[in-house]
């Protein structure tokens, strides 16, 4: 099951060996018998969350008088509130922040007495202001015909005592009201302070529905308008004060459906049968500035469910219809929304589980749909389960309070058990997001990599690793870092997920209603902008990178390249990296890297941190540069590290940890799957015009030597699938030998080593074709700088009396001219001059006329 509750809150576990370990709270005396206390403990209630996870709950003692205790989640500890010495039906209860008062709202009727007012007004409720502290006063707030909800604001500080408490009342007669109350202390009594004249303010008007988002203290609620209903919200905050932030209008007319709020909408005594059951409508937010609004609609046929999700952070939503495998009424009025921060998780028991990553909502490969076993989550009630708060399921029917979380072990397992790209994409996001990075995971990923990647067809796995890990972990570096990062190399997903339709609408976007904001409104001001200004996508693509790469190659190979301070700059920023990498080197590394220097591959390295800072720096203008700067080289710093982690596990499964390198020996099957992971990394790392890690590239050659014929070295030489480096080229001449065969392969190496490798190598290989190659190399420039100059040179005889041969003269004569007048590079002055081309001219002569 990817999804597992772990009990928070049990009140058969955490409250009923405290009550029976007592004399029952308000009863007139006596123990009573055991089977009437059982009996009267069966009658346990969970009624509310407070935000500072305090739960209360309810229970009718031996005399059947109504109780109210409160459990805390931190402390484990009860605590008896307040005792009604009559059966009541409490339908809300709230106890303020210091435990002062206590705000209840009951039906004045017992179970009972409601079966027979099936045809006659219904009872009033009474809504009651308590002092607790101790028991004191009782003021009515409200007495009406209609339901009410209570709930104390609660400050963000939770050390902040404050002398005066807001309570906010939520009517079915569609209107809120808020009190501010103030106490005084007396002595040993905490006493409301002029409860005769309290303030009250009536903050909404002729809403059709509303939530209260208790962790974050947010009203949301909406109120029909002329054109369309609209989503609003107050946020509360610490100095009581509140502020209407947000106007959403909505594409959907709720004015026909019953009131209900999110955190206390499930009351134990209304039946099912006579009370109709109120819209499964839901708003969640999460940290990153999402916010989304869930409902279900009317299916189509019988056997469909329809739900939505408006992305409002994102300007669209998303109605999904899903086909059902059997048809049960009953079930499918139980569909649940369930908000785990950074998913939304559509639940129907005995069905489906529809897990939508909101932060990624674009394309279905994200996201998780489940059937069968893996969609099953144990334990929640299939008709009352709700979500108070982020991550956390009540179960109306029991009382208890769940912690939802997704399981670590059945997600890895289902990323190796799927066999479709979609689960494994929405598999693999969801284990770095979710799990969390650590070296024990990284290697089971690593691991899943290794034996999966000649099976996935649409995506890259390598790629997908490699950047979404590096995402979440730069994420959190600076806001909006999230928009200009990479999340995925994918572009579009096309393919459909089986079971499953969905249509994407376009919807008007929400409107804050407030300039200066801090935290999620600042995030979601954010989001709003981007997709209000049609904002371009803003992550960081290779596309140009890889054009000034391909640029400076090709100016390389026309050695045009010269030291300017643009150049400096990509070396020094990929000296940054490199010392970086150093840092992070532990002792116990097995993998022969980091012993030379790819001078293309430190190029790119550089060239990779110079673009990514450039483009942090356009759109991330509030962060100093320093900063920036340093994004950018740990941005490039930990991808080559993943490289290396990637090559690490490989290496350690293939039991290479003392591996050698030689030319004797051909390699076994260990190395061939090392060279070809090796040969994934370098198809990925091209696909996104990344760098690779110093000595990838020789040591690639070296498993290459061992593992391939010949003809295939060449063969993939040719089509730069392995490349060629100076330390290698330097291996191939002083581990082989000069027999015929070993002198042709060296030949064919060298001539297809890079030119500027090769100029400086092949002066190094004591053989004959070494020298002639030499020469050659020496005598063409030369010439191309005669033809450019068109200079007239003038044979002087100075080397002919040594040798009759006169077309060898005549070449000397040129080249002695040409190092009188200096055109040379010193290097060249040491090592070749005219002399050197002419015996090795006259050399190569007499071994082709087999003199």
């Amino acid at each position: 099951m990817l999804l597992q509750l772990s009990a928070r809150f049990d009140p058969q576990r955490d409250v009923v060996p405290w009550l029976s370990g007592q004399a029952p709270a308000g009863a007139p005396g006596g123990s009573g018998a055991a089977d009437t206390l059982e009996k009267n403990l069966e009658t346990l209630r969970t009624v509310n969350i407070e935000r500072n996870g305090k739960i209360i709950y309810t229970w009718k003692s031996i005399g059947r008088h109504t109780c109210i205790g409160l459990y805390d989640l931190h402390s484990k500890k009860n605590e008896h509130l307040y005792t009604f010495e009559k059966d009541l039906h409490v339908i809300s209860c709230s106890v303020n922040h210091e435990k002062t008062l206590l705000a209840v709202c009951f039906l004045q009727s017992t179970k009972e007495e409601r079966v027979n007012l099936l045809f006659e007004p219904v009872s009033k409720s009474l809504t009651l202001l308590i002092e607790i502290c101790p028991v004191n006063n009782v003021k009515v707030l409200k007495a009406v015909d209609t339901h009410v909800r209570v709930q104390f604001l609660y400050p963000v500080a939770e050390t902040n005592t404050l002398q005066e408490s807001s309570l906010f009342l939520v009517s079915e007669d569609k209107y809120v009201e808020k009190f501010d109350i103030r106490v005084v202390k007396e002595g040993q009594k905490v006493v409301i302070e002029n409860s005769s004249q309290l303030q009250r303010e009536r903050i909404v008007d002729d809403l059709i529905w509303a939530q209260w988002d208790m962790l974050e203290q947010r009203l949301f609620y909406i109120v029909p308008k002329e054109s369309r209903d609209t989503l609003n919200c107050l946020q509360f905050y610490s100095d009581k004060n509140f502020k209407l932030l947000l106007e959403a209008p909505l594409d959907i007319s709720l004015a026909d459906e019953k009131l209900t709020l999110v955190n206390l909408e499930y009351d134990c005594y209304q039946d099912q049968e006579i009370v109709p059951r109120p819209l499964n409508l839901k708003v969640f937010t999460s940290e990153t500035g999402s916010l989304c609004i869930c409902y279900s609609q009317a299916p189509v046929s019988p056997g469909e469910v329809t739900y939505t999700v408006s992305f409002l952070h994102e300007g669209y939503s998303k109605t999904y219809t899903v086909a059902l495998q059997r048809v049960d009424s009953l079930e499918v009025n139980g569909l649940t929304f369930l908000n785990l921060d950074s998913y939304v998780a559509v639940y129907l028991p005995g069905h489906f589980l529809h897990l939508l990553n909101i932060r990624h909502p674009d394309l279905m490969c994200y996201n998780f749909f489940l059937t069968g076993e893996d969609a099953k989550i144990n334990g929640m009630n299939k008709s009352s389960a709700l979500s108070p708060f982020k991550s956390m399921v009540l179960d109306g029917g029991t009382g208890r309070l769940f912690a939802l979380e997704i399981n670590k072990q059945a997600l890895l397992q289902f990323l190796w058990e799927s066999k479709l790209d979609h689960d494994r994409l929405a598999a693999l996001h969801c284990v770095l997001l979710h799990v969390g990075s650590t070296a024990d995971l990284e290697a089971q990923i690593i691991h899943w990599i290794s034996e999966s990647m000649s099976t996935c067809f649409m995506f890259d796995p390598i790629q997908e690793f490699i950047i979404a890990s590096l995402y979440w972990r730069m994420c959190p570096e600076a806001i909006n870092l999230d928009k200009l990062l990479p999340y995925t190399p994918l572009q579009c997903w096309n393919e459909l997920v089986p079971g499953i339709k969905c249509r994407t609408h376009i919807i008007s976007l929400p409107v804050l209603m407030v300039q200066n904001c801090k935290g999620f409104w600042e995030k979601l001001r954010s989001n709003l902008e981007r997709v209000k200004y049609a904002e371009p996508n803003l992550h960081f693509c290779s596309k140009v990178l890889r054009q000034e790469w391909d640029k400076l190659l090709s100016d390389e190979s026309r050695e045009e390249r010269r030291m300017t301070t643009y150049m400096k700059n990509i070396y020094e920023n990929a000296e940054k990296v490199l010392y970086n990498l150093n840092t992070w080197k532990t002792e116990d590394r097995l993998v022969p890297l980091f012993q030379d220097e790819d001078y293309q591959q430190k190029l790119l390295t550089g060239l990779m941190v110079v673009h990514l800072k450039d483009h942090l720096g356009r759109h991330l203008q509030y962060v100093e540069k320093k900063k920036v700067e340093q994004i950018a080289v740990d941005y490039v710093s930990k991808m080559l590290d993943l490289m290396y982690q990637i090559m690490e596990n490989v290496w350690k499964k293939c039991g290479l940890d003392s591996w050698i390198f030689s030319f004797e020996q051909r390699g076994n099957s260990n190395e061939n799957l090392m060279f070809h992971t090796m040969c994934h990394i370098l198809q990925a790392a091209n696909g996104m015009c990344f760098p690779l890690p110093p000595g990838f590239h020789t040591l690639h050659m070296e498993l290459g030597v061992r593992c391939l014929s010949v003809y295939t070295l060449l063969h993939y030489i040719d089509h730069g699938v392995l490349n060629l480096t100076e330390m290698c080229a330097l291996k191939f001449l002083k581990e082989l030998d000069n027999t015929e065969k070993n002198v042709k392969l060296k030949l064919s190496i060298l001539t297809r080593l890079p030119e500027a490798i090769g100029r400086k190598v092949i002066q190094l290989w004591n053989h004959p074709v070494g020298s002639t190659i030499v020469a050659r190399n020496y005598v063409k420039p030369l010439f191309e700088k005669l033809r450019n100059k068109k200079h007239r040179l003038l044979v002087v005889d100075r080397l002919s009396a040594q040798t009759e041969f006169l077309p060898l003269n005549y070449l000397v004569n040129m080249l002695a001219d040409v190092e009188h007048q200096g055109w040379m590079t010193p290097v060249e002055r040491n090592t070749v001059n005219a002399r050197f081309v002419e015996e090795i001219a006259l050399k190569h002569t007499t071994i082709l006329l087999n003199l």
